[in-house]
């Protein structure tokens, strides 16, 4: 099954489920992608993040259910994953500009959101260099936040900010003397948390190698033994688009499928070349 493929697999899942419970790990299952990869991949390459899409559809087939049948307001909100009454009307009010109860009046001028239509165009703007490594595994402790899928680029950014002021990004440093001699010399932005769920959030750790027991406060990381295509940004600014081009270019044509293992911001200090890396966790296709 070629990505586009995947992806559809991963559209019919979301939308033979809008109706009723809808797991995201399961959504990711259908597209064979890890769950804390696709809430992100899918905002990447459709251009919406997975949450709003999902809102908009339930939100338009509960107007046509509205419409077109005698079901109470409570029995669609319920049928299409809202707990409440007044949640329902709140969210279908900021969707449509009016009441559920409204929406079912004749002449009620409403919004419909379409089913999603997958189809990809891979196009390479400019050549993308990478390299392919094994890694032995090791050990890492740090401070772990909740970060919002959506806001990464805004909260993560903000995340390193506050530890350099506050003085763990001076413990990080420390750390890196008792790293082990597998691990890399670098402060690492760990991006983890398995089933990314409802919420949209994944785990992003502040964190460095550490080859003893985690300090008071910190986390305890294991970075399993790997395999890694590791990408060079050239700067800070330019992870986001890294990331864009892993799931919409580099991904799509290579051999390679995302594995479920924490991928890795690599920060090294100055005077080292590369001063950034991006690890991602791969497999080969068919494992």
């Amino acid at each position: 099954m070629d990505w586009v493929d995947r992806m559809r697999a991963a559209i019919d899942y979301i939308e033979d489920h809008l109706r009723g419970e809808l797991s995201f790990k399961q959504a990711a299952k259908a597209a064979g992608c890890p769950a804390y990869h696709f809430p992100r991949m899918f905002g990447y390459l459709t251009e919406i993040p997975l949450s709003e899409y999902i809102r908009r559809r339930r939100l338009t087939l509960a107007a046509f259910e509205l419409q077109q049948s005698n079901q109470s307001v409570i029995d669609v909100a319920l049928a299409y994953g809202y707990q409440s009454h007044a949640a329902f009307t709140r969210a279908f009010r900021e969707l449509h500009g009016m009441s559920p109860t409204a929406a079912s009046q004749p002449g009620a001028r409403l919004k419909a959101y379409p089913r999603l239509s997958f189809q990809m165009t891979v196009q390479g703007r400019t050549e993308m260099s990478y390299r392919i490594e094994r890694k032995p595994a090791f050990a890492a402790a740090g401070f772990r936040h909740d970060v919002c899928m959506d806001q990464a680029y805004t909260q993560v950014p903000k995340l390193w900010q506050a530890a350099s002021q506050d003085g763990r990004g001076a413990q990080l440093i420390d750390l890196l003397r008792d790293r082990g001699p597998q691990a890399p010399h670098a402060v690492l932005g760990v991006l983890s948390g398995g089933d990314w769920g409802r919420e949209d959030a994944f785990s992003y750790t502040l964190a460095a190698p550490y080859g003893r027991e985690a300090p008071e406060g910190m986390a305890e990381i294991q970075i399993p033994g790997h395999l890694w295509v590791i990408f060079e940004p050239d700067g800070l600014a330019d992870f986001a688009a890294t990331w864009q081009r892993l799931y919409t270019e580099w991904l799509p044509t290579s051999d390679y499928v995302l594995a479920d293992v924490p991928a890795i911001e690599c920060y090294y200090p100055p005077g080292h070349d590369p001063q950034h890396e991006l690890w991602i966790p791969i497999e080969t296709k068919g494992r």
